[in-house]
Parts: structure tokens; C-alpha cells; sequence
């Protein structure tokens, strides 16, 4: 069903993310996705499911409630709203499209293996279905602001669907903590070098006892220019093929002559 490119006119979109079926990333996601096509279809958590990575519910019954007309929540992960999505509520005419997001947050570097937003575009890469992750990124003490992710998110996805990509390959689009107007451009890279937790917050809570939190300062060890960290902190918009073969091939021969 991996079918590219889309005529984005006749394409059934799903819209998830991790934020929360009341996240405002959602909100924007879905007026880009209503600009882009007229059967747009919502399946997102219940709660915030930010850093779960691809996690998948199966120690308990999920809980899928109707909130409206193709719109539904999931009381699980972004990846077991997916998989709900695509295998039972739209089981009978599937999504051509998925669109993940838009995250509050960037999700570059090393962020995609904790990320909620980019595990639900793999589950659908998985399920055979195209998918787009889409993420805000914000200066910490600052309020989001949506309006680039909103203004420039229609023109990336169009863009990104007039070509074909392999059937193991999901895009992660980041737009930069800047007004529309200043975006310097989209920029197709890979993925620079960060690492969270750097910064381990120990406290003591009220009742006396010790707890540590994970703060979010990240170490910063590839800003190349061809970085999605580069361009994301430098104002524009990165886009990044994700494959999901996690086989590193060149080591394989060598493996293969120490277990011979």
C-alpha cells in the first residue's frame, strides 16, 4: 500500500502525536492536514505520552473512545493509537497518509529513539503506510509559537509527497524556534549528535525523600552545517529520511568471520 507520490486532493490522512488529543501541536496538525485534503481522521492518546518511544500497550485492555465524527482517542501509546487506527477503525479504507504531530518540542539528533511522535510515524512505516513526523522546536522559557509550524507545514508536506521514498523510510521535519517570516528555508540533512541527560536534577521532596529528575540540557557533539541540529538553531526548517533497518550491514562480514 506504500504508495508515492500522493495526489494530496483524494488522500485520507490520520493525525496522532504524543502531546494528547488536547495538545495544541495537535490542533495545528490538523488545520495543515484540512488545508491538504477533505478526509482527515484523528486518533490520538488520551494523556500526554511524550519520550515513550515506539512502547506498545499489551499488559492491559485499550480503551478507544469516539469523541466525534473521525475522531477518536486511545487511553495508550502513540504507537498502539497507530496500530488501533490503521487495523481498526479505519480497517475498511485505510489511511494513505499519516501525520505525526506537531510535537511540542524538536525532536533532532538523538531525540527520535525517545521521541512519542517519531514512534508513531514507524508504526505506520510499519503498517505500510507513509508517514510524516512534524515537531516545533522552542526556546526554553519561552512560550510555543506556533504560527511557523502552522504557516510552513502544508507547503513541507506537499513538497515532500510529489517524490517517492523507500517503503522503510519515514521523514522527521523540524521547523525552528522563529516568526514565519524569518524561516531561512527548508533543508533536507541528517541527523546531528545530542544527548539528554546531561543534567541530573537531585532534589528532596516534602515527606524527606531523595529523587532525581532528568533535566533537559543535551550535549551537543555534531552541529555540522548538514545537521538537522544545525539548521533547526540556525532558523530553518530540517527535513530527515529515518530508515527503519537498524542493520548496520558493514559489520556484518566481519561478524560472520569471527562466529565462522
Amino acid at each position: 500500500m506504500f504508495e508515492l507520490p500522493l495526489d494530496l486532493s483524494k488522500t485520507r490522512i490520520l493525525v496522532t502525536n504524543d502531546d494528547g488529543i488536547h495538545a495544541q501541536g495537535l490542533k495545528v496538525l490538523e488545520k495543515i492536514a484540512r488545508s491538504l485534503s477533505d478526509d482527515v481522521w484523528v486518533v490520538a492518546p488520551e494523556m500526554e505520552q511524550s519520550a515513550a518511544s515506539h512502547s506498545l500497550t499489551i499488559n492491559r485492555p485499550l480503551r478507544l473512545r469516539k469523541l466525534d465524527e473521525k475522531r477518536y482517542t486511545v487511553d495508550g501509546t502513540p504507537t498502539d493509537c497507530v496500530l488501533l487506527a490503521v487495523n481498526h477503525v479505519m480497517k475498511d479504507a485505510r489511511p494513505t497518509l499519516v501525520l505525526s504531530g506537531v510535537n511540542q518540542g524538536s525532536n533532532i539528533g538523538e531525540d527520535v529513539t525517545y521521541s512519542g511522535t517519531i514512534a508513531a510515524a514507524m508504526e505506520a512505516t510499519l503498517l505500510g503506510v507513509p508517514a510524516i513526523a512534524l515537531s516545533q522546536h522552542y526556546d526554553n522559557g519561552n512560550p510555543i509559537d506556533w504560527s511557523t509550524a502552522e504557516a510552513w507545514g502544508a507547503d513541507v508536506v506537499r513538497k515532500a509527497v510529489t517524490v517517492a521514498w523507500p517503503k522503510n523510510v519515514l521523514l522527521n521535519v523540524n521547523f525552528p524556534a522563529r516568526k514565519a517570516e524569518e524561516v531561512t528555508g527548508i533543508q533536507v540533512v541528517r541527523h546531528g549528535k545530542r544527548k539528554i541527560g546531561d543534567e541530573l536534577l537531585e532534589r528532596v521532596d516534602p515527606r524527606g525523600k531523595p529523587y532525581i529528575w532528568i533535566g533537559t540540557l543535551r550535549g551537543e557533539a555534531d552541529v555540522a552545517p548538514d545537521t538537522d541540529i544545525h539548521v533547526v538553531f540556525s532558523g530553518g526548517i530540517s527535513v530527515t529520511p529515518i530508515y527503519l533497518d537498524l542493520t548496520h550491514t558493514p559489520t556484518l562480514q566481519t561478524l560472520r568471520q569471527a562466529f565462522a
